[in-house]
């Protein structure tokens, strides 16, 4: 089945693009207005992109009713900071609260019941209970259809310690920190429990692979 996106409306190229690709890694994102209230809201628009420097991208809508800016969005073009902190399995159900529409006001982290945390080359904080946080400064702001991409340069990186192998080799253990990416819908998610170990593999051996099969048909 053919989807011409050029004779598609935005609602349903957003519904195709949801329903496809997935699992999206989910991005907190904590944020501060310059009077320093703290928000925290959730992005699945979202993803690492280069490491030198390091790059993670996030895609900011707007708000469903009038158009202007969330609260993420304003207060990052406002401050060009903040920190985007990495959600477990156990805190799902605070995350999906967070992306409730709260008044500006509202400290979301507080409000469902979690911690702040500082952060050490950011003013806004981190999540305290997450077990993965990284302290980020805008690196640009591309404006893309209704949305905004926010390019965010990592400034330094919070891993919960008992999910660090080696911190020398930065090695973690990424299976203990038992993560969630966001599904298909409006209330699905899939853990990072279930893996799926296969080796790569170099160009000669996909050869020998492929002589071997040929030989034995």
């Amino acid at each position: 089945m053919l989807f011409d996106f050029e004779r598609l409306s935005a609602a349903e190229r957003y519904k195709l693009l949801v329903a496809t690709v997935v699992p999206r890694p989910i991005a907190w994102v904590v944020s501060q207005d310059a009077a320093g209230v703290v928000n925290a809201a959730p992005y699945s628009f979202f993803n690492v992109f280069t490491d030198d420097p390091a790059v993670v991208a996030i895609g900011c809508g707007p708000r469903p009713a009038g158009g202007e800016a969330k609260d993420t969005l304003a207060n990052i073009r406002t401050t060009g900071q903040f920190t985007v902190c990495l959600v477990p399995f156990r805190l799902i159900e605070s995350m999906v609260a967070t992306a409730a529409d709260f008044p500006p006001e509202v400290d979301e982290i507080a409000e469902v019941g979690l911690t702040h945390a500082p952060s050490s080359k950011v003013r806004p904080p981190r999540i305290a209970e997450s077990p993965v946080a990284l302290e980020c400064e805008t690196f640009q702001l591309i404006p893309v259809g209704h949305h905004t991409i926010v390019l965010g340069k990592v400034l330094a990186m919070h891993v919960a310690d008992a999910a660090v192998i080696d911190a020398a080799r930065c090695y973690i253990d990424t299976p203990a920190l038992d993560l969630v990416g966001r599904m298909h819908g409006r209330g699905w998610y899939a853990r990072t429990t279930d893996r799926v170990e296969v080796p790569r593999i170099s160009a000669a051996e996909w050869a020998a692979r492929k002589a071997a099969r040929g030989a034995a048909e």
